[in-house]
């Protein structure tokens, strides 16, 4: 009956790992000519594992009912919540993907596979309750992620980012390991149920250098400041579709594996990691807002902007209560919806040779040329830099509202601050597009599925946005609270 129960709740992880295998074999079958196809089919997969994880999320699913494989794995509703915005960034990027490809004849069936398997050890990072699932749903992720960057062989840009992003993530990897060596070391157990019940008495200083390493090989993944190296460099090689894989679904994997790791195996001492996460978040904040304004490539800027995002999420787990998460969880989903608008229309920017696009001086007067395309990246810029009234004013708003409530004053006034700083850089893209003389260089055509996906997501982050602010907000007290139930 146990057995049953526990494939019942990773019944996704399931569906997507056997649906990889199916689709592996029709690719070595069918070989590149059915990538297309694998494409198709790897969306549908993923469409069936976001219905199922809705049940859980909407009931508010939590505690021994959402545990399986004896405590190892919970499909609570905190999981839900985080798996279907992992769902999403997954079938964007493979919807966008095909025709960015298809360019250059470098379409492989591998691909769509990647993403499945990616998505499965993403879905694994976000519901694990022991330090050995953590390890092989991260490693599972990270392995398609290298492949990922550097899948363009012919493109010398895109073999140095899965260079890069191979040999600083092994040492992160490495980082993680140490700490979760230390952590298990001290308190004798590897379950976050054990290391928080060892954590709930006096804490020895080998436990709290294992706390330390565990977040700075987490803060890598998150591509948090100072361990965001990697981020400006990978995102600009690796191909557009990839850059938005990488920015979305991996990084809402790592934010949730970090808050339960923080919140759940750490919680009985939150005062070990407080300070470490408001100090990583300051500094993301920072370097992300001024890393940017002198960047002349679109995607090195929402490379940068992703940093300084990071940072203003990592004010609500700072804060290190239900409300914190919640809040954290509401700026998640709308980040989400800000990044497929930022990155569908990046990809929109080609020459007329339909070659991409990335210089932002090759963007001067678009608004004049490509004024709907103009509006929407004009949009995006604005939510992104918090300005009301688009939804990415909301993001902000609730975390610091949640860092005020929590007594930390300091640190929301110094968030507001920087994000004036931040507001800088977001409106040149928008000055460059609508007062810069216009050099005419964006001339492709965008296909069907691309403008459809733009739209959406626009109209998500428009001030109709604030239609979905009671439901969001239901879902994310519902996964907040199920990431603080630790019966």
């Amino acid at each position: 009956m146990e057995f049953l129960r526990s494939l019942m709740i990773t019944g996704t992880e399931e569906v997507l790992s056997v649906s990889g295998l199916i689709l592996l074999l029709a690719a070595a079958w069918g070989g590149d000519k059915a990538s297309r196809a694998i494409s198709i089919a790897a969306v549908a997969v993923l469409t069936v594992c976001a219905i199922l994880t809705v049940p859980a999320l909407c009931h508010g699913t939590m505690g021994a009912e959402a545990s399986a494989w004896n405590g190892q794995f919970k499909g609570d509703a905190f999981a839900a919540f985080c798996k279907l915005l992992t769902y999403v960034g997954a079938g964007v990027t493979l919807i966008v993907a095909p025709a960015f490809f298809a360019r250059s004849n470098a379409m492989r069936a591998e691909f769509p596979l990647l993403i499945l398997f990616a998505s499965m050890g993403m879905g694994m990072m976000v519901s694990a309750t022991d330090m050995l699932s953590l390890y092989i749903g991260l490693e599972l992720n990270s392995l398609a992620a290298y492949v990922l960057a550097s899948f363009l062989r012919s493109d010398e840009r895109s073999a140095e980012a899965g260079l890069k992003y191979f040999v600083l993530g092994s040492l992160a990897s490495g980082i993680l390991l140490y700490g979760v060596s230390l952590t298990y070391g001290f308190t004798g157990s590897t379950s976050f149920e054990g290391i928080r019940a060892a954590m709930s008495g006096p804490l020895s200083m080998g436990t709290t250098f294992g706390v330390v390493f565990v977040l700075a090989g987490l803060a890598f993944k998150i591509s948090a400041a100072p361990f965001h190296m990697w981020t400006p460099d990978v995102y600009e090689g690796a191909p557009t579709p990839v850059t938005t894989f990488f920015a979305i679904a991996p990084k809402v994997a790592a934010l949730g594996l970090l808050m339960r790791v923080s919140l759940d195996a750490f919680g009985a001492q939150p005062g070990a990691w407080q300070q470490i996460v408001i100090f990583v978040a300051l500094l993301s904040i920072v370097i992300g807002a001024l890393g940017a304004i002198g960047q002349d490539n679109i995607k090195r800027l929402m490379a940068y902007s992703s940093i300084n995002n990071v940072g203003f999420m990592l004010i609500g787990l700072a804060c290190t209560n239900q409300a914190g998460a919640a809040a954290m969880l509401v700026y998640l989903a709308i980040y989400v919806a800000m990044s497929v608008a930022g990155f569908v229309a990046v990809l929109m920017l080609r020459d007329e040779n339909g070659e991409q696009v990335e210089s932002i001086a090759s963007m001067a007067g678009l608004s004049k040329t490509r004024p709907m395309l103009a509006l929407a990246l004009a949009m995006v810029m604005f939510s992104l830099a918090g300005i009301p009234p688009l939804f990415g004013f909301w993001g902000k708003f609730v975390v610091f509202q949640a860092a005020v409530q929590a007594n930390l004053l300091s640190l929301a006034a110094i968030g507001i601050a920087a994000s004036v700083i931040g507001a800088f850089y977001y409106i040149k893209v928008v000055k460059v597009m609508y007062f810069d003389e216009a050099v005419d260089v964006v001339r492709g055509q965008s296909d069907v599925a691309q403008r459809a996906l733009l739209f959406v997501s626009v109209v998500a982050i428009s001030p109709l946005g604030y239609l979905l602010t009671k439901s969001l907000g239901v879902l994310a007290g519902n996964a907040a609270a199920a990431l603080f139930h630790f019966a």
